[in-house]
């Protein structure tokens, strides 16, 4: 299967391979996406990242909705047992690393905060 790609975004939405999306989700470079129920960094759960680790990447882009915002540590505990990298920032900024390295081939997820507009 072919990686996900972002091909546009803006206030509420993402385009995945040019389909509009105006809910939070997760794609990866295996090709994977699914939609991923939160709406605000402050509704996440260590359960929402545990579901991560099962898929099988090297990193984990986390796009944190429209500013830069940090997860509780203790929502990152199971996938640093792991030794998955995570690397956190905004949503626009998550989804042009995460272009980046899935057109290099690397084996990378992104979970997108997309906030609602308004």
């Amino acid at each position: 299967m072919d990686a996900q790609a972002v091909t546009g975004y803006g206030e509420g939405w993402i385009a995945i391979n040019g389909e509009k999306i105006h809910h939070s989700l997760i794609i990866s470079s295996k090709g994977d996406r699914w939609d991923w129920p939160c709406h605000h960094l402050d509704e996440l759960t260590r359960a929402h990242f545990d579901e991560l680790a099962q898929l099988g990447v090297e990193l984990v882009i986390f796009g944190s909705g429209r500013r830069l915002q940090f997860p509780r540590p203790e929502c990152l505990q199971g996938l640093m047992q792991l030794g998955l990298g995570v690397e956190t920032m905004d949503t626009q900024a998550a989804c042009r690393t995460y272009n980046i390295l899935a057109g290099e081939g690397r084996q990378v997820a992104a979970a997108l905060i997309v906030e609602r507009a308004g």
